[in-house]
This record gives C-alpha cells, structure tokens and sequence, in this order.
C-alpha cells in the first residue's frame, strides 16, 4: 500500500515549481521540451498507471484514481489535451457490477488502464476490475470521437486479459498484438507473460501460451518492439532485479525463451517503443531491486535509447529526486515528438514531451549511470 506520510518540504517546493514553469519553461536537457502535470489535484487523493494516446483529435490520458489502490473506490479517469492544457479528469469507467440475485450491487476495484488507437478504428480503452492482480479481468470501452463520449463496457473473453499495462501494437497486416502478463496467487506467485492477438480490432481474441513458469524469471507487463521484418522483441518487468527479454522471428506467433536483459529493474513497471528512425526508447527506474525486499526504489527515472533493443545508452533522466517515480506510458505522436506520462509521488500525473532528434546515447559505467 503507498506510504501516506507527508512529503518533506524540498519534495513539495519542486513539485510546486513544475506547476509554475514546468509547461512552459523547458529542462536544461535539449531533449524535454515540455513538463506538465495532467493530473494535479481532484476528488481523489491517489493516482497511478497512466496511459496516453494519440488520437486525430490530439493526444488523450488515462489512469487510475481513487482512496488508494485495491480500495472499491478506484475507477478509471480519463483526459484531452486542449488549447495547449489538459482538460479535468472524468471518470470513464468504474467497477460496479450489475445486481446479483439478492439484488444488491458490488463495486470493485479498476486497474491499469492501456489506450490503444488503431489506424482505422475508434479509440480504444482496456482496463482490470477485480479484487486483485490474481483474481482481476479483462474490460474495454471505445470512443468515436477521440473520448468525449464511451461505448458501455464489455468484458473480454475468459482467459483474456487485455494489455496488461503496456500498448498493444498494430502489425503490418492489421492484427493487433496485445502484450499481456497472469499473476497467480500462490506463494510465491507465478508471473508469466503472455500474447494476444485479434484480427478483426478486439472483437475476438487468440492468445498464446505463457512463455515462461513464472518462478526462475518472474516476468510481467510486456513491451513490443519491432526489430525489422517479422522480427519482434518484447521487454518488461520482473523480480530478479534486471528486465526481461523474448523474441520472435514470426510476428508474435511464437516466441523463443524468456531471459534477463541489462538493465536494471527494481520490480517497477517500464515502457518502451520502437521511434520512426529505428531506434528503440525505454522508460524505467535505473536501480535494483533489494534482496529481501518486495522491490527497491522507484527514482531516479530514466530514459535509454538502443540501436538494437538490448544494448542500451543512457539518454534522460526524468526525475531524481527521493519520492516515487514509476509506471510510465510512452508514445510517439504523428509530429515525431514523443510523449511520456509516469506517477509523480502517487499524487500526480505527469506529462513530459521529448524531441527524440535530440537524445543522444551516452555508455553506463559498470552499469551505472553515467554522471
């Protein structure tokens, strides 16, 4: 559960300073050319795993909100980037579920929003309801008109999750790739990852078998990147302190072993993608995990680039202050920029624009980051 205390003045004073200059004063880094909350204060106190797509009608967020995560309360809010500002957050899908037989109603929690925008398609929203990551299932709503008004909700398939945190990907042929990942409730629980595929925009599904035990690499939240032709490679989370990788040679349809990558991971989400010039972005915490412990800590945050999507260079770092820092979405809009969003302390949602033309890769030392 996230940590409630108050956050030390310095924390609170560089927070208020992005509010008063973040959206028009960019960092000394060239790259960022824009921070911004989209997020910074509502009806209610927690905020976590946001999403972010790039619609004909500008770029849209999305995450989830409410007491704290797992409480009832949580839904899914949502909002437009409009006349150069974020519009307030409306909630677009929440966890009530229709009476049972004694006529009463449940309301659980929502998880892990992921937008999706297909090139020929409505906008597309996938989220979790259920008591836990172990017990939650697969939801989606679509939008016409860039999100001002939502279809109702429709529950996926049995067995079908949905992107598990991370966009799907939209191969050449038209399919739609989602990267997905199960959490079973034994201890320890097994964390295996997962494809799934439709090829008629989400009104049915195929998927994969789990790729990995889930015990020697506990591996979750799968993102895609495309190394050339048929050739995919797909890199997330785990516990075992570094990301993971696994690759296919067919587009998805199969994939070879899942194994451990370079770098660092603190058992925190990541994001990545493959930018228009080739090169492959990630968007994580560059620091370990602790022995013994659920994970480490979530800042700094970073930004790596790749040629090849395994060895990577330092290129950004987002934030490196003490606080949590995590779940970040990264997109690349139709202008070439790229978009990031990520959990500012629980409390915010943050908004960083980066010009991808500007990042240059600089090498670890020791699989530090480079000072």
């Amino acid at each position: 559960m996230p940590d409630l205390k108050p956050f030390p003045l310095v924390v609170w004073f560089l927070g208020f300073a992005g509010v008063a200059f973040g959206a028009s004063a960019p960092a000394a880094d060239p790259a960022i050319l824009r921070t911004e909350f989209i997020y910074e204060t509502g009806p209610y106190p927690q905020v976590h795993a946001s999403t972010l797509a790039d619609t004909p009608s500008g770029l849209v967020a999305a995450w989830f909100g409410g007491t704290h995560e797992k409480h009832p309360d949580v839904g899914i809010w949502f909002s437009r980037r409009e006349s150069a500002r974020w519009t307030s957050s409306v909630e677009v899908a929440n966890g009530v579920q229709p009476p049972g037989a004694n006529g009463g109603t449940v309301r659980y929690p929502c998880w892990n929003p992921v937008l999706f925008q297909p090139r020929n398609g409505p906008l597309m929203l996938f989220y979790k309801v259920g008591p836990s990551p172990e017990t939650w299932w697969g939801m989606v709503i679509e939008s016409m008109d860039g999100g001002r008004s939502w279809s109702a909700p429709r529950r996926l398939p049995d067995g079908v999750l949905g992107p598990i945190k991370n966009r799907p990907v939209q191969l050449a042929n038209g399919d739609i790739l989602a990267p997905t990942s199960v959490e079973t409730p034994e201890q320890p629980s097994r964390w295996s990852v997962a494809f799934e595929r439709s090829r008629d925009l989400g009104r049915t599904w195929e998927r994969t078998g789990l790729l990995n035990d889930g015990v020697a690499i506990q591996a979750i939240q799968p993102s895609v990147l495309f190394l050339g032709g048929q050739n995919l490679l797909a890199i997330g989370r785990t516990r075992q302190n570094r990301i993971f990788e696994v690759a296919s040679a067919d587009g998805g349809v199969t994939w070879g072993p899942v194994t451990l990558g370079s770098l660092p991971n603190p058992n925190s989400g990541t994001d990545a993608l493959t930018l228009r010039d080739g090169r492959h972005l990630i968007v994580y915490n560059h620091v370990p995990g602790e022995t013994g412990k659920w994970g480490g800590r979530r800042s700094p945050l970073n930004v790596a680039i790749s040629r090849d999507g395994r060895h990577w260079q330092a290129a950004a770092v987002l934030e490196s202050g003490p606080g949590e820092y995590s779940y970040p979405a990264v997109i690349q809009s139709a202008d070439g920029r790229v978009h990031l969003s990520y959990t500012w302390q629980r409390r915010r949602i943050r908004h960083v624009e980066l010009d991808p033309a500007q990042l240059t890769g600089t090498d670890f030392v020791g699989g530090e980051w480079p000072r």
